[in-house]
């Protein structure tokens, strides 16, 4: 049962849908009509600039109208329709007060305990689209990374990878990089050396926001990868310290990379990155590219290294990582805006031949969300 009432002498409304209110503003309302002299039919996207709304607009009438709800706005004198369910699924009357580093709905922090739960999806299956695929991008979304296996072993495989998705993202590396042991290497990437969980590209902004892994030879001893959740890793020092977490997302730190003739990327963000409202919605951790940390006032530097050192004793933890080896024609991919992933030491017998590349995380949640529309199934 829906019921309105116009409030503030026609500055807003309030509406009721069974036991929930909201109220909603007459200027939000008008800029976010549906009808056809507002948005394009075909796109949704608006046909008239905010200057176009008259600065006094307000609410003449509202009412009830079927399954609708009727509003009248002055001084244009238009009546527009609004859906009651689109208006309380975008409603911003909240009472709640968010602490920083809330998340949303759509995020699931995760530790060690995902290890028998891996969203993992078979790439003939995603290669179809449909269920499987929506499926298996949703988990991703979710969780922040996911595992492919069966797919071909060749090379260039990967790219058949992102295009399930996305697209290419061509850095200084090229549109893909090879990992395999090499002498003289321009990465400790590219050694046998195990490595601290750590997101990839920090000194570059923005980061891509996806990594695409793909091994297409694997024999010899060791190289597990490992994956850890940064946001579950941000959320636990918070927990332990608010004063550590305090300091890393309110102060930034410098990234660079130089290691190749004519390439000299630099960045600046927080480790911690919060939108403005508190949101958790980024973690940049490497320290091989850990420039000169020079933003942090003297007397907070103790505090900070102190609260570097204790985040990166959470992501050691190995309470906190999901550990898997990849056989050839088996690929993941990260969110590198939140999951650290590892390489454990391998041994210099065998062989051992990746491809990696990065894509976008806007592309997967893209495809994403169209798939749910088209199965009917409203994206988280």
């Amino acid at each position: 049962m829906n019921a309105v009432e116009i409030i503030d002498e026609g500055r807003a409304i309030r509406l009721t849908t069974g036991p929930v209110q909201a109220r909603f503003h007459a200027m939000w309302l008008r800029d976010n009509a549906w009808d056809e002299k507002t948005r394009a039919p075909g796109n949704g996207q608006r046909l008239i600039a905010l200057r176009d709304i008259p600065a006094d607009t307000h609410i003449a009438d509202a009412k009830v109208d079927g399954d609708q709800v009727t509003v009248t706005f002055a001084p244009e004198g238009r009546e527009i329709a609004f859906d009651p369910a689109w208006l309380m699924d975008h409603a911003y009357d909240r009472a709640e007060v968010r602490v920083a580093g809330w998340i949303g709905d759509d995020v699931e922090p995760w530790t060690a305990k995902l290890q028998t739960a891996v969203p993992t999806g078979d790439f003939e299956a995603l290669s179809r689209g449909g269920d499987a695929l929506r499926d298996w991008l949703g988990a991703v979304t979710r969780y922040g990374f996911g595992k492919i296996e069966n797919g071909p072993i060749k090379d260039g495989a990967l790219f058949d990878v992102v295009d399930l998705f996305g697209f290419v993202r061509d850095t200084n590396y090229g549109k893909h990089f090879e990992v395999r042991t090499e002498v003289n290497p321009t990465n400790l990437a590219f050694t046998g050396l195990g490595l601290q969980a750590h997101t990839d590209n920090p000194y570059r902004d923005p980061v891509p926001s996806v990594q695409v892994l793909y091994c297409l030879e694997s024999s010899a001893a060791g190289g597990e990868n490992m994956v850890v959740d940064g946001f579950a890793a941000a959320l636990r020092l918070r927990e332990e310290n608010e004063e550590y977490f305090r300091v890393l997302s309110q102060y930034c730190a410098r990234f660079e990379y130089a290691g190749e003739e004519g390439v000299c990327l630099q960045s600046r963000r927080p480790m911690i990155e919060l939108a403005p409202d508190g949101e958790l919605v980024g973690v940049r951790f490497n320290n091989r590219s850990l420039a000169a940390v020079t933003d942090v006032p003297f007397d907070e530097m103790e505090t900070y290294y102190a609260a570097y050192r204790r985040l990166g004793e959470i992501i050691d933890d190995p309470d906190m990582e999901v550990t898997f080896r990849l056989e050839p024609g088996e690929s993941f991919i990260v969110d590198n805006t939140r999951v650290l992933h590892a390489r454990k030491a391998y041994s210099g017998t065998g062989t051992r031949w990746f491809q990696g590349c990065y894509a976008d995380m806007d592309g997967l949640r893209s495809t994403y969300a169209a798939l749910a529309q088209q199965t009917g199934m409203a994206a988280e």
